[in-house]
């Protein structure tokens, strides 16, 4: 069987589902990614088993905003691409892939499976834009043989615009790979207590609420610390990195930058605090819970699903800094040993719901029944 797999960004296929292209592999079928090329594609080009290797097709796209005209010409590369390779099976994901591809694989008769990962402030705000999309995602996906969500609101919102309504599932998110991400020791409190928070470096992903809830905390409890991993958006970087840069000189937060194995910050790491104002499923929770850490969370769709309120962390009001300041209260007001256990409660949670072989298997399962 060849596969052919349609995404945006290297990196996120590479952290999240790299177990599913190399257990295509290990099954003796052909795997096929077509993609923008930025650095990180050359860790698909080195995965593989034996003499098995993932095939790159690189795609040039740009992953936000539309342009008409070049997003026109992604349509027309991949129905030459469908004709080129002829793939069995096309996995797609994030937008583009999803309505470009969707739609290129049903002019095709190609099979395919499509996944959405979360909505965006695009569709989510309403107008226009929401509405040519939303038509544009009825079509695309109306021949898909499985539409994935990963989260109950999200399919919700879809159906009611009559999308993915007779051919959907339910994923939980990408899962965890429970063996690298193995449960840590919970690090000594004696001298410090540090906070992680490991998002892109924008608005929709609380950024600014974190740092203000750091300056605020930092002047209450000197012991704290403030770590930041992720990346700029480049649209917003002159707006964020001036203010990262300063606080980071007066001690505030300490940024790390880009980091592929956050598994290690992780450990080192008291409490994660995930701010976002929408998520798909959050694969840091998953992260931060199979690491043994208790979480803070922003109370949405794709965050909540991934803790146990008030047993492996605590829930806030997205866009507070006013309600983050009061969980990180919450959870300071804890002894120590509480929040160690807060941890472990929240292992043993992702390794009964979260467990990425469930994952593998669900589109495995899919793909049987859609592939003759």
């Amino acid at each position: 069987m060849k596969v052919l797999i349609l995404t945006n960004y290297a990196n996120g296929l590479y952290l999240f589902r790299k177990e599913l292209l190399l257990s295509f592999l290990e099954e003796g079928h052909e795997v096929f990614v077509s993609l923008p090329p930025d650095e990180n594609v050359e860790k698909l080009r080195t995965l593989g088993i034996a003499d098995k290797k993932i095939n790159i097709i690189e795609t040039p796209f740009e992953r936000r905003g539309i342009n008409p005209i070049k997003d026109f010409g992604l349509f027309r590369a991949y129905l030459k691409m469908l004709d080129k390779q002829k793939p069995d099976v096309v996995l797609t994901y994030t937008i583009k892939p999803n309505l470009y591809g969707g739609l290129a694989c049903t002019l095709k008769k190609v099979s395919y499976l499509c996944n959405i990962t979360g909505l965006g402030t695009a569709i989510e705000n309403g107008g226009i834009l929401s509405r040519i999309l939303l038509r544009f995602y009825k079509i695309s996906m109306q021949k898909a043989g499985r539409v994935f969500f990963q989260n109950k609101r999200n399919l919700d919102f879809m159906s009611r615009y009559g999308i993915a309504v007779n051919n959907h599932a339910i994923l939980p998110g990408s899962g965890v790979n429970l063996k690298e991400h193995s449960f840590e020791e919970y690090p000594s409190e004696r001298k410090k207590i540090c906070f992680l928070a490991v998002i892109r470096i924008m608005k929709d992903k609380g950024i600014e609420e974190y740092l203000e809830a750091a300056r605020i905390m930092k002047i209450k409890k000197t012991k704290l610390r403030f770590f930041l991993v992720g990346e700029y958006e480049e649209e917003t970087r002159n707006e964020y990195e001036p203010q990262i840069q300063a606080l980071d000189k007066q001690g505030i937060i300490k940024y790390l930058g880009h980091i592929d194995n956050v598994a290690e910050v992780m450990a080192a790491s008291h409490i994660i605090v995930h701010p976002s104002y929408h998520e798909g499923l959050s694969n840091v929770l998953l992260e931060a819970a199979a690491c043994g850490r208790p979480v803070l969370v922003s109370d949405i769709n794709g965050c909540i699903e991934a803790i146990c309120e008030g047993v492996s962390g605590f829930t806030f009001a997205a866009q507070s800094t006013k309600a983050l300041v009061a969980a990180m209260e919450k959870i300071l007001a804890l002894s120590t040993e509480e929040r160690r256990s807060m941890g472990v409660a929240g292992r043993a949670w992702v390794e009964q719901n979260f467990d990425r072989n469930m994952v593998i298997q669900a589109y495995k399962n899919a793909i049987a029944q859609i592939v003759k």
